[in-house]
């Protein structure tokens, strides 16, 4: 199946983990990817950048365009959207991965952290999808898609992290009013997220060692994107899919294969009771 063949799919933060993966994975269908984040240059303790991904996608047979993009950059969303239309002529899709983690309590949290979590999660979410819907409009299947959670309401997802729920409960939130306001337009809004930890810098740098080993490569979460990216626009939106479910809806039921190490019993990710 074709798939997203020829599709111009935009990823915010794909320069490495679930954003590359899933910049890739839409390169095997064939699709125009574009890849943003902020690393232009090689850095120091993270793998990958905007120009390492776009070399992957041209050789996983995808056609790819770089751009250096700060996602709190209002003008610089606009810019990106520009170049984006220049070289590909339109706009199928838009991933919204970026995000920014801290899991300290209210009382550490400072302002500088908060503001970081809440400007690279919900506002940019907010404002990439802005600027993106006068194109979708012109698509024949477009997609929004947000890596939030669920809106699980229980105190428990809350009190430990206030600041980062918010923040991604902001992106959620984003996808449940936009889904209901453009139905007529066609344009599906839907949020992904993973049942279990996924082997990220961001599990890396935050979470102790174990919990890394327990964590799925992050090829579980970009096969999962590819299934709901490729659905009727129309009849797919408002939903908040967890990536486990919607493979095994589409049949895969070997999960050991998605093991970062095999062998360890996942760990669940937060969010999911």
């Amino acid at each position: 199946m074709a798939g997203l063949r020829d599709k111009v799919v935009f990823i915010t933060g794909s320069s490495r983990g679930i954003g590359r993966e899933i910049a890739l994975r839409c390169a095997r269908d064939g699709a125009k990817v574009v890849i943003t984040g902020k690393t232009s240059e090689p850095h120091p303790r993270l793998p990958g950048t905007i120009h390492s991904v776009a070399g992957e996608v041209e050789a996983a047979g995808g056609k790819a365009l770089a751009i250096q993009l700060d996602v709190r950059d209002e003008q610089a969303i606009q810019s990106a959207l520009a170049q984006t239309v220049e070289r590909f002529g339109g706009l199928d899709v838009l991933v919204n991965n970026a995000s920014a983690i801290s899991l300290g309590g209210t009382l550490d949290t400072p302002a500088k952290k908060l503001d970081l979590m809440w400007d690279v999660n919900m506002r940019a979410t907010f404002l990439m999808s802005q600027a993106c819907i006068p194109h979708l409009k012109k698509a024949a299947n477009p997609h929004i898609l947000n890596m939030s959670p669920p809106l699980n309401m229980d105190a428990k997802w809350f009190a430990p992290h206030l600041a980062y729920t918010m923040s991604k409960y902001g992106m959620s939130m984003c996808a449940l009013g936009m889904a209901r306001e453009f139905a007529s337009d066609g344009i599906a809004v839907n949020c992904l997220w993973p049942r279990t930890t996924i082997a990220t810098a961001a599990i890396e740098f935050n979470f102790p060692e174990a919990m890394l080993r327990a964590s799925r490569k992050p090829a579980i979460v970009a096969d999962a994107a590819r299934q709901i990216l490729v659905r009727d626009s129309r009849d797919c939106s408002g939903n908040f899919f967890i990536d486990e479910a919607v493979l095994r809806e589409a049949g895969v039921t070997d999960f050991g294969q998605y093991a970062d190490e095999p062998g360890v019993a996942p760990y669940g990710d937060l969010f999911l009771d």
